[in-house]
């Protein structure tokens, strides 16, 4: 089980961006559940069919709104429209920065209009993953966000991860923060690192009303679920663009649908 929260605040001393903090609390799993294995059999016996409907339902649900929301509009659409590039900074855990370069290109895989990759030097990433100890948590959210806005995360909810990003007046997303603690078992790693880079792509706002979804402060998975490769690859669709409303994106929804289960069949091998 886990808690998360999703708050939206001005970076300060910066005109136009928006920062978004997907925060979570997850309980540590039991040795059987951490073990990777478990997570093959979880996405094994996964639900693999939706309608229309429900995949629609997620998808808005996800992709606009903000759990918590201080500043700026969250109803829009909010994607890069730019490659993404990911750097690990810190040095400890060579094996988590390995994990993550599975999962970066595992989303790579599993996106079809999104181009992301794991960049060698910081500067030339969008996307900058810092790896802590959990003991250290606390201190590196307050180097990032202030000491106050700190305390009130730690206060609101006390997590073992964390994303954050900016978006232009266009609401096309500048770069993001994720934050993974390294020493809290691999299954929450996982689980982390997989929620916090797809939620720095766009899909903020969690759920409590889908029960397919990682975005639910319900579900842990650990794997980028079929579910989830729907929503991504709906956001990611070049016709869904940075800055379109609801209205909007219904519009477009019937020619980018069919599209998009074409392809998450083909890549999950699932009945078309």
């Amino acid at each position: 089980m886990k808690a998360s929260s999703t708050i939206k605040l001005v970076v300060p001393g910066v005109a136009a961006l928006v920062g978004c903090l997907t925060l979570r609390d997850t309980l540590s799993p039991s040795p059987a559940i951490a073990d990777a294995r478990s997570i093959g059999a979880s996405q094994r016996a996964e639900k693999k069919s939706f309608t229309d409907s429900q995949i629609i339902d997620g998808f808005l649900k996800t992709a606009f709104g903000a759990e918590y929301h201080l500043a700026g509009r969250v109803d829009r659409i909010r994607k890069y429209q730019m490659p993404v590039r990911v750097f690990v900074d810190g040095s400890i855990r060579a094996d988590r920065h390995k994990q993550i370069g599975k999962v970066v290109r595992d989303i790579a895989a599993r996106i079809q209009h999104l181009d992301i990759a794991v960049a060698n030097e910081r500067d030339h990433a969008n996307i900058i993953i810092t790896l802590v100890r959990d003991r250290d948590l606390q201190k590196t959210i307050s180097s990032f966000y202030g000491p106050e806005k700190a305390k009130e995360i730690h206060d609101s909810l006390d997590p073992q991860c964390l994303s954050g990003f900016r978006k232009n007046e266009n609401y096309e997303i500048q770069g993001s923060d994720v934050i993974l603690t390294v020493d809290n078992g691999d299954f929450v790693f996982l689980d982390c690192a997989y929620e916090e880079l797809l939620q720095s792509l766009g899909p903020i706002n969690d759920t409590d009303t889908v029960p397919w979804t990682m975005f639910n402060d319900q579900v842990s998975m650990g794997y980028f679920g079929v579910y989830d490769q729907y929503i991504l690859n709906i956001l990611y669709d070049p016709r869904i663009k940075a800055g379109m409303t609801v209205d909007e994106v219904r519009a477009v929804l019937p020619s980018v649908l069919p599209d998009v289960r074409a392809w998450v069949a083909k890549i999950n091998d699932l009945p078309k």
